[in-house]
């Protein structure tokens, strides 16, 4: 290939990203991933950069730069006020410019190169200042897909110079502080990968919510990935746990099947390249990925990240035909990256009501905003939105950017974490509630809401202005205390940002919450799922499971992955699960559990904890939870998973549902297994050295010890004055405990609210030498500092002796 030829157009073969001043930031990055990936197995579509000089030169031969000058000189660039005018008139400058014959000649030849089996472009904007780790310009600029023939090369080739110029791309810019002058655009000419007939989504090396970098996340959806980009679809989503992927076991520790409505394909019609079509119910129904692919396509991201040595927003497809996966582009995730990871800063937010949500969607970021509705369809739309509204609309689209920066929140019907709305809601940092489905029909525009992003993976939006408390947090991840801190949780939507708070593992995971708020199916009614009776039930169950024939794996599976993502969250650091610990009241609210569960008069003291665990009415049932954990623990390889029995009334009792959960593949000791016991009765304390016999360590339930020792109904409005942890008979019993667990050489800890509103009892535990405190995750920062104050003073005490 001629020198000059070169100057306009280069394979990606022979560029690198060390050429982004000459091909940009997206052809560099495929240059870079074609030279030295594409070698360890990722596979990357062939194509060339038409270089920033063949636009430089296109803007010189056609004097556009006076003109363009011109025009930017005369915007208001503080309130933005003729932006589209400007915009207009400058788009329309570049449209009347002819290419050099120099120019289309470099590019009709490499294209010929390229193309020797009949095969379809895509045709990509990448501008010289865009994916920077600083501003990633994701969406600023056309690109083009399913382009055939010379001439319609020639015009999307034009198409994207014409972009550079889009009124977000302009705005973007002001910004950013970049000149207009001096962001060239080069363009991307990659042949397109056949995802039309297979799948596509986006990847990002971190969690994109809370800036966890131990994980890889995965979406996909059927057909070409711009539906992803567009948030038309609600895509499948993956996690995998990148520590694993670094000792090359690839395991998916979390998927979420999406409702996948339709799916884009190519046509054969050069105007309208692209066309969306319905999924079949098949589509609808199952993952457009297999787990070997998404193992494969996780360890693909995590090479990508280990070269650039920094997180990473991917791109990728799967070619229908020979069904491999191909990496179509690559940039510097631009959020999470960009802060101090030593430091927390960050709101922490408190409803102080909840009443019934209007709807709900998958959340995207941290907050709570009140403001009024303003249901969207259009740019048409822009001069209803004031600044403080609260957009509602169906999608999102790039060209609302403007629009999308005078709202305090996003509401959209469709769309995932990786949609336009999602990245856009992150950039602004408001947040936003995507993929809630309904909401343009259930809420009225001008009506005044509340939306809150606060309780993980799903956002809520409640009617009317819902009062909170929130207050500012900046701490340290140093922890400074003998006591080790630690979380009480039960959502584990919040484990990844929780984690990154100073803490040393989770002392107690509660189950129930999974059990009930994801799962809602009582376990026996999975178990015994063919015997249940017909009716509207067993068909709320059946379609709650289609993807599952066997309906225990529904169970097992779904409790699994959702613990795996709080072992995930903070591993190697130990994660204590406490297993199933419902009242037969509350298993009997469950789907089908009416039909399983006795009717009791004191259902505190009755039919729960251990005793259920070997009981032949329950057994079935506690054998899907131990199998959950066994998966965990032994084919995902979380290890750090600690298991604890609650309610165990008698060290009888106690070897009754070891010898049950051996059965059932759990063994003390095997595999590191270590197995608690919540000391939660006045028999435990009494019979500690007993206990200690049997079990790993002991977790004291407060709130249960308190109710048992006193006699006090813990949810008694009338005698709540006399339920008091700091009672000495309470005291007396964990002072016994803590003594018997130190002289049979095992841990205990304590998982309640006292330690951290009553500075004298963090001293009491203190003082008597408890290993260790696990508090709710709004009181963790008061009980770090409860706890720091009370060594100190028992040292000085301990001292003065």
């Amino acid at each position: 290939m001629a020198t000059s030829s070169l100057s306009y157009c280069i394979p990606f073969s022979q560029i690198s990203n060390k050429d982004v001043q000459k091909v940009g930031g997206k052809n560099a990055s495929l240059g870079e991933m074609t030279q030295r990936l594409q070698p360890l197995g990722i596979n990357i579509p062939e194509g060339f950069a038409i270089t920033a000089t063949s636009y430089q030169e296109f803007i010189d031969a056609n004097l556009l730069e006076p003109l363009l000058i011109e025009q930017l000189g005369q915007l208001d660039s503080e309130g933005l006020s003729n932006l589209a005018a400007i915009g207009k008139n400058c788009r329309k400058i570049i449209a009347q410019g002819k290419f050099p014959e120099s120019i289309v000649t470099a590019i009709i030849e490499n294209y010929h190169q390229l193309n020797q089996n009949g095969d379809t472009f895509a045709v990509r904007s990448s501008a010289t200042a865009e994916d920077l780790p600083s501003a990633s310009f994701a969406g600023q600029h056309d690109s083009f897909l399913n382009i055939s023939g010379t001439k319609n090369l020639i015009e999307a080739v034009h198409a994207c110079y014409v972009s550079l110029f889009n009124d977000r791309a302009i705005k973007y810019r002001i910004d950013n502080g970049f000149d207009h002058m001096k962001v060239a655009l080069s363009v991307g000419v990659q042949k397109m990968v056949r995802s039309d007939i297979g799948a596509a989504g986006i990847a990002f090396t971190l969690d994109p919510e809370s800036g966890f970098e131990n994980v890889i996340y995965i979406t996909s959806i059927y057909g070409l990935g711009e539906n992803i980009v567009q948030g038309a679809v609600n895509p499948d989503e993956f996690y995998l746990f990148k520590p694993f992927l670094a000792q090359n076991k690839a395991q998916i520790l979390y998927k979420k099947l999406g409702f996948k409505q339709h799916k884009m394909v190519y046509t054969k019609n050069n105007s309208k390249p692209i066309k969306n079509i319905p999924c079949t119910k098949e589509e609808k129904n199952s993952f457009s990925l297999s787990d070997e692919e998404v193992k494969k396509l996780g360890m693909d991201c995590y090479q990508i990240e280990k070269h650039y040595k920094m997180p990473m927003d991917i791109e990728w497809a799967k070619d229908g035909n020979t069904g491999k996966i191909f990496i179509v582009q690559a940039r510097p995730e631009t959020i999470h990256s960009q802060k101090d990871k030593n430091k927390i800063q960050e709101k922490e937010f408190k409803l102080l009501s909840k009443p019934k949500p209007l709807c709900s969607g998958t959340a995207v970021g941290r907050s709570i905003i009140s403001g009024r509705v303003r249901l969207v369809q259009s740019l048409q739309d822009e001069h209803k939105v004031q600044e403080g509204d609260i957009i509602v609309a169906d999608i999102t689209s790039p060209d609302w950017n403007p629009m999308l920066r005078k709202a305090v929140s996003i509401v959209t019907n469709k769309g995932g974490r990786t949609s336009h709305a999602s990245i856009v809601a992150r950039e602004l940092g408001i947040h936003a509630v995507v993929g809630a489905q309904n909401a343009t029909k259930k809420l009225k525009d001008g009506q005044l809401i509340t939306v809150s992003c606060i309780e993980g993976d799903t956002g809520y939006i409640y009617d009317g202005e819902i009062k909170w408390e929130e207050k500012q947090v900046t701490l340290s991840k140093d922890i400074n205390t003998k006591t080790e801190p630690k979380f009480i949780l039960a959502n584990p939507f919040q484990a990844f940002r929780l984690s990154n708070y100073p803490n040393l593992g989770v002392g107690l995971l509660r189950m129930e919450f999974i059990v009930a708020d994801v799962i809602g199916i009582h376990p026996i009614a999975l178990a015994r799922f063919n015997d249940l009776p017909e009716g509207p039930e067993k068909k709320e169950i059946e379609k709650k499971t289609a993807y599952y024939t066997n309906k225990k794996n529904f169970f097992t599976a779904t409790l699994s992955q959702h613990l795996g993502l709080v072992a995930a969250a903070f591993y190697p650091k130990e994660v204590i699960v406490r297993m199933s610990d419902f009242k037969s009241n509350e298993y009997a609210r469950l789907l089908g559990g009416k039909n399983f569960e006795p009717d009791e008069e004191n259902p505190m003291l009755g039919f729960r904890g251990a005793s259920r665990y070997y009981h032949v009415d329950y057994r079935e049932g506690f054998a899907l939870e131990c199998e959950a954990i066994r998966i965990l623990r032994d084919d995902m390889g979380m290890t750090n998973i600690k298991i604890m029995i609650p309610f165990c009334r008698s060290p009888e009792e106690g070897k009754k549902v070891l010898e049950t959960m051996k059965h059932f593949g759990l063994e003390r000791g095997k595999n590191g297994l270590e197995i608690y016991v919540m000391a939660e009765l006045p028999s435990n304390a009494i019979l500690a050295n007993e206990f200690a016999g049997l079990f790993d360590g002991f977790s004291i339930g407060s709130n249960d010890l308190t109710q048992l020792v006193l006699g006090v109904d813990r949810d008694s409005t009338i005698i709540h004055h006399l339920f008091d942890e700091k009672n000495q008979a309470v005291k007396s019993m964990i002072s016994q405990l803590i003594q018997a667990a130190h002289s049979n050489g095992i841990k205990v800890g304590l998982c309640g609210q006292a330690p951290s509103d009553f500075p004298e009892f963090t001293q009491f535990l203190v003082s008597e030498g408890i290993d260790s405190i696990s508090f709710n995750p709004d009181a963790l920062i008061s009980g770090i500092e409860n706890i720091t104050k009370a060594e100190k003073k028992h040292q000085k005490t301990s001292l003065n002796i």
